[in-house]
């Protein structure tokens, strides 16, 4: 284990310790993106279930390639390697945002498939990433929460910050409040999938009953994520099942 004074390392690797004995926390004040640093982990043998925090990534990575810019106290971002074998991989970043959600503030809501939104402005997102080796199968998940108002110039959806709702929360106190439930939750999804979370996901669906478009052409009614996790659309043609969490889903303004 690897600790930082400013981050809460050893009380959360004695939270988990119970749960994975063979789990570590690392602290980074700069990495390029602590997605890739796992990785490149994974696929030189290492399994081992790994917290690392990066206080500044230099390239960070968002979902469908873009960029995720992370500055020291300004964000948290950190990712996590888990030894991972579900039955059925659909909603697993679903479950993701639905741990950290629940996690944070009962006004943070859930943008299908992988952010989190407050006010119709981005709160942070989720970068999922599996792996499989010799027959095991590794899952690497990146988180990015603001935690201080961003600049905007660049983004597709205008940022939002957890100071907006927990004024006096740190990225160290972030950690500290996201780090075991979010592992506890992944290990429950891999017994039970993501059909036992589907209420709970509807109750902060911040696209249900809405208009919305997709990147891929698509128009129609978001009717909320069925117990597999497609997001349900109602369109001219009837319902459609959108899986693919490569297209990008906006309301309609």
């Amino acid at each position: 284990m690897i600790q930082s004074t400013a981050w809460p390392a050893e009380t959360v690797w004695e939270q988990v310790y119970p749960l994975l004995p063979d789990f570590t926390v690392e602290v980074l004040p700069e990495i390029d993106s602590s997605n890739s640093e796992l990785m490149r982990r994974t696929r030189a043998g290492q399994h081992e279930p790994t917290l690392l925090v990066a206080e500044r990534q230099t390239a960070g990575r968002g979902r469908m390639g873009r960029v995720w810019q992370s500055q020291p106290g300004d964000s948290l971002t950190f990712s996590l390697s888990l030894p991972l074998s579900p039955q059925n991989w659909s909603g697993l970043s679903l479950a993701v945002g639905l741990s950290l959600a629940e996690s944070l503030h009962p006004d943070v809501g859930l943008k299908w498939p992988n952010d989190l939104w407050f006010q119709d402005r981005k709160l942070g997102g989720i970068l999922v990433e599996a792996a499989s080796m010799g027959g095991r199968s590794q899952v690497v998940v990146g988180v990015g929460l603001n935690i201080r108002p961003r600049d905007a110039h660049g983004l597709n959806t205008p940022p939002a910050a957890l100071s907006e709702l927990l004024p006096e929360l740190t990225a160290s106190a972030c950690l500290a409040r996201v780090a075991l439930p979010l592992i506890q939750n992944l290990l429950a999804f891999e017994a039970n999938g993501f059909a036992p979370l589907q209420s709970r996901f509807a109750a902060r669906d911040v696209l249900q009953g809405r208009p919305v478009h997709t990147s891929d052409g698509q128009q129609g009614v978001a009717l909320g994520v069925g117990p597999g996790g497609a997001l349900r659309l109602q369109t001219e043609l009837g319902v459609q099942d959108i899986h693919n969490a490569e297209i990008s889903v906006r309301p309609l303004t």
